[in-house]
Protein backbone atom coordinates (compact mmCIF):
# COMPACT_ATOMS: atom_id res chain seq x y z
CA UNK A 1 0.00 0.00 0.00
CA UNK A 2 2.71 2.46 1.25
CA UNK A 3 4.64 1.61 -2.31
CA UNK A 4 1.62 2.32 -4.36
CA UNK A 5 0.87 5.52 -2.64
CA UNK A 6 4.60 6.54 -2.98
CA UNK A 7 4.75 5.55 -6.75
CA UNK A 8 1.47 7.88 -7.20
CA UNK A 9 2.74 10.65 -5.42
CA UNK A 10 6.05 10.80 -7.80
CA UNK A 11 3.98 10.15 -11.11
CA UNK A 12 2.07 13.25 -9.81
CA UNK A 13 5.10 14.96 -9.21
CA UNK A 14 6.68 14.46 -12.13
CA UNK A 15 3.86 14.91 -14.76
CA UNK A 16 3.32 18.20 -12.95
CA UNK A 17 6.99 19.62 -13.67
CA UNK A 18 6.95 18.32 -17.16
CA UNK A 19 7.18 20.86 -19.88
CA UNK A 20 4.88 21.21 -22.83
CA UNK A 21 6.25 18.20 -25.71
CA UNK A 22 8.11 19.90 -28.13
CA UNK A 23 9.12 22.90 -25.87
CA UNK A 24 11.82 24.12 -28.33
CA UNK A 25 9.24 25.42 -30.46
CA UNK A 26 8.69 29.50 -30.55
CA UNK A 27 6.85 31.97 -31.83
CA UNK A 28 3.58 30.06 -31.30
CA UNK A 29 0.23 31.18 -32.39
CA UNK A 30 -3.52 30.14 -32.39
CA UNK A 31 -5.95 29.09 -34.63
CA UNK A 32 -7.71 32.56 -34.16
CA UNK A 33 -4.21 34.89 -34.26
CA UNK A 34 -4.84 37.30 -37.28
CA UNK A 35 -1.06 37.53 -39.25
CA UNK A 36 -0.06 40.97 -41.29
CA UNK A 37 -0.25 40.66 -44.99
CA UNK A 38 3.09 40.50 -46.78
CA UNK A 39 3.80 43.84 -48.23
CA UNK A 40 3.20 43.46 -52.57
CA UNK A 41 5.62 46.29 -53.30
CA UNK A 42 9.45 45.78 -52.98
CA UNK A 43 10.15 47.02 -49.63
CA UNK A 44 11.55 50.69 -48.71
CA UNK A 45 15.24 51.13 -48.53
CA UNK A 46 16.79 50.71 -44.93
CA UNK A 47 17.56 53.94 -43.23
CA UNK A 48 20.31 54.36 -40.87
CA UNK A 49 19.69 53.66 -37.16
CA UNK A 50 21.62 54.10 -34.03
CA UNK A 51 23.91 50.73 -33.41
CA UNK A 52 24.93 50.34 -36.93
CA UNK A 53 28.32 50.53 -38.00
CA UNK A 54 29.26 52.04 -40.97
CA UNK A 55 32.32 52.06 -43.40
CA UNK A 56 33.74 55.39 -45.01
CA UNK A 57 35.46 55.47 -47.42
CA UNK A 58 36.56 59.25 -49.36
CA UNK A 59 38.19 60.15 -52.42
CA UNK A 60 38.79 63.61 -54.07
CA UNK A 61 38.49 64.99 -57.20
CA UNK A 62 34.77 62.97 -57.61
CA UNK A 63 36.27 59.41 -57.40
CA UNK A 64 39.39 60.25 -59.82
CA UNK A 65 41.29 58.47 -57.40
CA UNK A 66 39.25 55.13 -58.26
CA UNK A 67 39.22 55.71 -61.61
CA UNK A 68 43.13 56.18 -62.29
CA UNK A 69 43.84 52.62 -60.22
CA UNK A 70 41.41 50.93 -62.24
CA UNK A 71 43.26 52.48 -64.74
CA UNK A 72 46.59 51.15 -63.49
CA UNK A 73 45.35 47.69 -63.40
CA UNK A 74 46.58 46.90 -67.02
CA UNK A 75 50.08 48.58 -66.36
CA UNK A 76 51.22 47.61 -62.86
CA UNK A 77 48.86 44.18 -63.07
CA UNK A 78 46.81 44.22 -60.22
CA UNK A 79 46.42 47.70 -59.31
CA UNK A 80 42.36 46.75 -58.66
CA UNK A 81 42.83 44.02 -56.71
CA UNK A 82 44.83 45.66 -54.58
CA UNK A 83 42.47 48.05 -54.39
CA UNK A 84 39.32 46.08 -53.59
CA UNK A 85 41.83 44.28 -50.60
CA UNK A 86 42.17 48.07 -49.32
CA UNK A 87 38.58 49.22 -49.14
CA UNK A 88 37.39 45.88 -47.19
CA UNK A 89 40.20 45.64 -44.56
CA UNK A 90 41.53 48.87 -44.40
CA UNK A 91 38.49 51.38 -43.53
CA UNK A 92 37.70 52.08 -40.54
CA UNK A 93 34.13 51.19 -38.27
CA UNK A 94 32.29 54.21 -37.09
CA UNK A 95 28.88 53.86 -34.26
CA UNK A 96 25.68 55.31 -34.61
CA UNK A 97 25.02 56.59 -31.20
CA UNK A 98 21.81 56.62 -29.69
CA UNK A 99 21.59 60.17 -30.32
CA UNK A 100 21.76 59.81 -34.36
CA UNK A 101 25.22 60.94 -34.47
CA UNK A 102 28.32 59.42 -35.26
CA UNK A 103 31.28 61.28 -34.45
CA UNK A 104 33.28 61.58 -38.27
CA UNK A 105 36.99 62.53 -38.96
CA UNK A 106 36.92 66.52 -39.17
CA UNK A 107 33.45 66.54 -39.43
CA UNK A 108 32.83 65.48 -35.49
CA UNK A 109 29.91 64.79 -34.29
CA UNK A 110 27.24 64.31 -37.31
CA UNK A 111 23.18 63.64 -37.94
CA UNK A 112 23.35 60.68 -39.87
CA UNK A 113 20.88 58.54 -38.72
CA UNK A 114 17.31 58.38 -40.69
CA UNK A 115 18.83 58.39 -43.90
CA UNK A 116 19.19 55.79 -46.34
CA UNK A 117 22.60 54.91 -47.49
CA UNK A 118 22.28 56.95 -50.96
CA UNK A 119 21.07 60.01 -49.05
CA UNK A 120 23.86 60.48 -46.37
CA UNK A 121 26.42 59.42 -49.37
CA UNK A 122 25.09 63.11 -50.89
CA UNK A 123 25.15 64.70 -47.01
CA UNK A 124 28.38 63.69 -46.64
CA UNK A 125 29.49 64.51 -49.86
CA UNK A 126 28.16 68.15 -49.29
CA UNK A 127 29.74 68.27 -45.92
CA UNK A 128 33.13 67.16 -46.91
CA UNK A 129 33.43 69.79 -49.47
CA UNK A 130 34.77 72.14 -47.45
CA UNK A 131 37.71 70.30 -47.18
CA UNK A 132 37.97 68.19 -50.23
CA UNK A 133 38.03 69.19 -54.33
CA UNK A 134 34.82 67.46 -55.46
CA UNK A 135 34.52 64.52 -52.85
CA UNK A 136 33.05 61.26 -53.39
CA UNK A 137 31.96 59.21 -50.47
CA UNK A 138 30.72 55.74 -50.18
CA UNK A 139 29.57 54.26 -47.32
CA UNK A 140 28.55 50.84 -46.18
CA UNK A 141 26.49 49.22 -42.81
CA UNK A 142 28.50 46.52 -41.84
CA UNK A 143 25.87 44.81 -38.95
CA UNK A 144 22.75 44.73 -41.72
CA UNK A 145 21.41 41.17 -40.49
CA UNK A 146 18.33 38.69 -40.28
CA UNK A 147 17.95 35.86 -38.01
CA UNK A 148 17.03 32.26 -39.71
CA UNK A 149 15.71 29.32 -37.50
CA UNK A 150 15.30 27.08 -40.07
CA UNK A 151 13.02 24.25 -38.53
CA UNK A 152 16.09 22.42 -36.71
CA UNK A 153 15.62 22.50 -33.26
CA UNK A 154 17.88 24.83 -31.07
CA UNK A 155 19.65 26.27 -34.19
CA UNK A 156 19.53 28.95 -35.53
CA UNK A 157 22.02 31.47 -38.32
CA UNK A 158 22.73 34.87 -38.53
CA UNK A 159 22.45 36.26 -42.22
CA UNK A 160 24.45 39.31 -43.56
CA UNK A 161 22.28 41.14 -45.69
CA UNK A 162 25.59 42.00 -47.68
CA UNK A 163 22.98 43.09 -50.34
CA UNK A 164 20.12 45.74 -50.27
CA UNK A 165 17.34 43.67 -51.95
CA UNK A 166 17.99 39.89 -50.55
CA UNK A 167 14.49 38.02 -50.67
CA UNK A 168 13.10 35.37 -48.44
CA UNK A 169 14.24 32.72 -50.55
CA UNK A 170 17.52 33.88 -50.48
CA UNK A 171 18.22 34.12 -46.79
CA UNK A 172 16.81 30.93 -46.40
CA UNK A 173 19.12 29.33 -48.94
CA UNK A 174 22.10 31.00 -47.17
CA UNK A 175 20.96 29.87 -44.26
CA UNK A 176 21.32 25.95 -45.28
CA UNK A 177 17.12 26.00 -46.76
CA UNK A 178 14.58 24.00 -44.55
CA UNK A 179 15.64 21.34 -42.48
CA UNK A 180 13.96 17.75 -42.78
CA UNK A 181 12.00 18.79 -39.81
CA UNK A 182 10.91 22.28 -41.27
CA UNK A 183 7.18 23.06 -42.16
CA UNK A 184 7.52 24.71 -45.66
CA UNK A 185 3.96 25.85 -45.06
CA UNK A 186 4.27 27.58 -41.89
CA UNK A 187 7.22 30.28 -42.53
CA UNK A 188 7.08 33.40 -39.98
CA UNK A 189 8.38 36.31 -40.53
CA UNK A 190 8.64 38.71 -37.47
CA UNK A 191 9.50 42.42 -38.50
CA UNK A 192 9.92 45.20 -35.88
CA UNK A 193 11.16 43.43 -32.84
CA UNK A 194 14.19 46.08 -32.21
CA UNK A 195 11.77 48.95 -32.78
CA UNK A 196 10.02 49.23 -29.94
CA UNK A 197 6.35 48.00 -30.58
CA UNK A 198 4.28 45.30 -31.82
CA UNK A 199 6.04 43.66 -34.56
CA UNK A 200 4.26 42.70 -37.63
CA UNK A 201 4.21 38.97 -38.23
CA UNK A 202 3.67 37.16 -41.71
CA UNK A 203 2.86 33.91 -42.85
CA UNK A 204 4.33 32.64 -46.08
CA UNK A 205 3.41 29.04 -47.19
CA UNK A 206 6.17 27.63 -49.71
CA UNK A 207 5.18 24.34 -49.87
CA UNK A 208 3.26 24.94 -53.30
CA UNK A 209 4.40 26.86 -56.30
CA UNK A 210 2.27 29.43 -55.92
CA UNK A 211 4.03 30.78 -52.57
CA UNK A 212 6.86 31.92 -55.10
CA UNK A 213 5.35 35.28 -55.03
CA UNK A 214 5.69 35.80 -51.07
CA UNK A 215 9.61 34.43 -51.83
CA UNK A 216 10.77 36.91 -53.23
CA UNK A 217 9.76 39.29 -50.57
CA UNK A 218 12.58 41.38 -49.61
CA UNK A 219 14.11 41.10 -46.18
CA UNK A 220 14.99 44.57 -43.93
CA UNK A 221 17.68 44.54 -41.45
CA UNK A 222 16.65 42.53 -37.87
CA UNK A 223 14.15 40.46 -39.65
CA UNK A 224 13.34 37.30 -37.73
CA UNK A 225 12.39 34.20 -40.38
CA UNK A 226 10.92 31.25 -38.44
CA UNK A 227 10.13 28.25 -40.12
CA UNK A 228 7.99 26.14 -37.59
CA UNK A 229 9.22 22.52 -36.77
CA UNK A 230 7.08 19.34 -37.26
CA UNK A 231 5.58 18.14 -34.08
CA UNK A 232 7.39 14.58 -33.42
CA UNK A 233 5.21 13.21 -30.59
CA UNK A 234 6.43 9.54 -30.36
CA UNK A 235 10.26 10.85 -29.41
CA UNK A 236 9.09 13.78 -27.43
CA UNK A 237 7.04 11.83 -25.43
CA UNK A 238 9.77 8.92 -24.96
CA UNK A 239 12.21 11.83 -23.89
CA UNK A 240 9.80 13.35 -21.57
CA UNK A 241 8.89 9.93 -19.79
CA UNK A 242 12.12 8.39 -19.56
CA UNK A 243 13.36 10.50 -16.56
CA UNK A 244 10.11 9.46 -15.01
CA UNK A 245 10.29 5.73 -16.02
CA UNK A 246 13.97 6.27 -14.26
CA UNK A 247 12.59 7.83 -11.26
CA UNK A 248 9.82 5.60 -10.67
CA UNK A 249 12.22 2.48 -11.44
CA UNK A 250 14.92 3.72 -8.86
CA UNK A 251 12.60 4.52 -6.13
CA UNK A 252 10.93 0.85 -6.34
CA UNK A 253 14.23 -0.49 -6.20
CA UNK A 254 15.33 1.42 -2.98
CA UNK A 255 12.20 0.38 -1.33
CA UNK A 256 12.67 -3.34 -2.19
CA UNK A 257 16.16 -2.78 -0.65
CA UNK A 258 15.01 -1.31 3.12
CA UNK A 259 11.71 -4.06 2.97
CA UNK A 260 14.40 -6.99 2.52
CA UNK A 261 16.47 -5.47 5.41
Amino acid sequence: MKLRFIVIVLIGLSLGSCRLLNPSIMFRTDNKYEFDIPPDTISPQYRISPNDFLTLQIFANDGFKIIDMMSGNAQQGGGMQQMMMQGQNGGFRYLVLPDSTVKLPILGYTKIAGKTIREAELFLQDQFSTFYNDPFVILRIQNRRVLVFNGTDGQGTVIPLANENITLIEALALSGGLSQTGKAHKIKIIRGLSEGKEPEVYLVDLSKIQGLAQADMVMQANDVIYVEPRLNLASDALREITPIVSLITSTILIINLFNAQ
